[in-house]
């Protein structure tokens, strides 16, 4: 088979051929022509056109390289005079309108940026970095408009950092399918009512059962908001967190206190106390039953917080909230101001933390989902536009179907 056939068919030609291939130590080149008088097709709707209102200056694009030969198309735009558009540039089997590579190579540099950053991509392909970031954004708009919509009942809410100095993006998250659905700049009312607003609409809000997330509370006045029907969740991580946080300001507090004899009996104690006691070691168990011994606060403090875990095993709404109401009264007799904070905390959002009885859920999956966002910044030394780096998470995590090649 000749190499001009070969490309024709790979290019899947029907209104154009292959006039010539030269090739050079650099590069291959194929130069491209119309095919006759074929009917050419606008390149806004795609409907074929009888008239061709004029030639356009010599245009190049970039192909797959063949045996580690860089390949480029070479070819004169044709305008066409649509009936319904007017005088539009024609629509190139090969590529997309006003790309520089064709769509092949632009679906093998997009699958590739989702494992590599997009300075290693552009290494790759020979291409420079702000190319790669023109792909992957044209792939990320063409997966946001072409990706499933199904119905959604569960979400997770959560926050991720973009960079130093409390700079925020929000993502959402579907805990049922477990994909991405939003990401968001900043996790201000604002932003977040973008998502329910433009993103689901008020048909598919109405759709939602539970929202899982944490005690922010902008996310809770929109989801309240935009969706009264939904029953709000808050994580049990962050629960968790807030807990063990009480604990270690205990510990801290307590070392303030303490002359430099007493601390010395206190050192190394942070991680001993937050461990869960079957994840401790036989040296670590021992140290413990020796410290409980000692009746300090950080020892009610360590009591309260492995009183609090039997809470998340209890399945009836009732018995967990006198379970619940009964720790809180024991936390605020404990003369210990960190538990009384978080005790505090739990009455003004004590709906959201009883629903874990009857929902069983956690933004574990958001959490993973975090971590994979996080690396994607790791692995590209940051980004500096918010833009570029919500790209490359939809990119990433969310699952978006990339365009159809020719």
């Amino acid at each position: 088979m000749l190499i001009a056939t070969f490309i024709r068919k790979q290019l899947r030609l029907k209104a154009h051929k292959v006039v010539r291939v030269e090739e050079s130590k650099e590069r291959m080149t194929v130069f491209i022509d119309r095919l006759g008088r074929r009917l050419l097709r606008c390149g806004v709707c795609r409907r074929r056109c009888r008239e061709v209102h004029d030639v356009r200056p010599e245009r190049g694009w970039r192909d797959l390289s063949m045996r580690k030969l860089p390949l480029m198309l070479r070819y004169c735009p044709r305008r066409v005079d649509c009936p319904r558009c007017g005088v539009r540039v024609e629509d190139f089997p090969w590529a997309k309108p006003w790309a520089r590579v064709t769509t092949a190579l632009a679906n093998a540099v997009a699958m590739l940026a989702r494992e590599l950053s997009w300075q290693g991509t552009a290494r790759e392909y020979g291409l420079d970095w702000k190319s790669v970031a023109s792909i992957v954004k044209r792939a990320v708009e063409y997966g946001l408009r072409h990706r499933a919509r199904p119905p959604v009942h569960v979400i997770g809410i959560d926050e991720v950092s973009r960079r130093k100095g409390q700079v925020y993006l929000t993502v959402v998250y579907d805990l049922e399918r477990r994909v991405l659905l939003w990401v968001g700049e900043d996790r201000t009312e604002k932003a977040v009512r973008q998502f329910f607003a433009v993103q689901l609409g008020r048909r598919r809000c109405g759709t939602l059962r539970v929202v899982c997330m944490d005690m922010w509370a902008p996310y809770i006045n929109v989801v309240r908001e935009q969706a009264p029907q939904a029953q709000i969740l808050f994580d049990r991580f962050h629960i968790v967190k807030h807990l063990n946080e009480a604990v270690d300001e205990v510990r801290r507090s307590l070392m303030r206190r303490l002359s430099i004899k007493e601390k010395a009996t206190f050192k190394g104690t942070r991680w001993l106390v937050l461990k869960n006691p079957w994840n401790l070691s036989g040296s670590q168990k021992e140290r413990l039953s020796t410290l409980v011994r000692w009746n300090t606060p950080l020892v009610r403090a360590w009591y309260l917080k492995e009183a609090f875990q039997l809470f998340w095993t209890y399945r009836q709404p009732k018995r967990a909230q006198d379970y619940l109401d009964k720790w809180m009264s024991s936390a605020m007799r404990s003369k210990l101001e960190p538990f009384k904070k978080f005790v505090r905390m739990l009455r003004s959002h004590l709906d959201g933390v009883l629903a874990w009885t009857k929902t069983r859920l956690s933004n574990g999956a958001v959490e993973g989902m975090n971590n994979k966002i996080k690396s994607i910044s790791h692995r590209s030394f940051g980004f500096r536009s918010a833009k570029n780096y919500i790209a490359a998470i939809y990119h990433g995590c969310a699952r978006l179907p990339l365009p159809d090649e020719p």
